[in-house]
């Protein structure tokens, strides 16, 4: 029988001759993991801000359907209890909806302030390594061409 050969260190010396600077990725991972950080603090916040929102609105409606709920001499008062209602939950609905409004503006320019800095950041680090790999290719042209 043959024996297979052990393609182990070959493929070591292979890689090894292929030297790769993974600061590049770590840093990037870095960054990418910082702005999800912050993104999940915006997003956070908005939906801790819009369960108080959606809390209170329903503690609202509650407390105004206790008079609907009471008996009433007179036909004529269901009926005027009912237009209460419905006056008291317009009225709330629209506090709410504008509250919600207030929260969904401050998520958007949070949002769009995180993604101008990460695009600045990301424009900073794109003219680092671009300086980088020019200084690595200028010193290996330079080595290349004294030999």
């Amino acid at each position: 029988m043959t024996k297979q050969a052990d393609f182990t260190k070959y493929m070591t010396d292979m890689m090894g001759s292929f030297p790769v600077d993974t600061s590049a990725m770590t840093e990037a991972f870095k960054t990418q993991a910082a702005f999800a950080e912050k993104m999940s603090k915006v997003a956070l916040a908005a939906a801790e801000q819009s369960a108080e929102v959606s809390h209170k609105w329903t503690r609202e409606t509650l407390s105004k359907m206790a008079p609907v709920a009471t008996v009433k001499g007179e036909p004529a008062d269901y009926a005027k209890s009912m237009t209460d209602f419905a006056s008291a939950s317009a009225e709330v609905a629209a506090e709410n909806m504008a509250a919600f409004a207030e929260i969904a503006k401050k998520v958007q320019m949070e949002t769009v302030e995180l993604m101008m800095a990460a695009g600045k950041e990301v424009q900073e680090d794109a003219t680092a390594a671009v300086k980088k790999a020019t200084a690595e290719v200028t010193t290996a042209t330079k080595k290349a061409t004294s030999k």
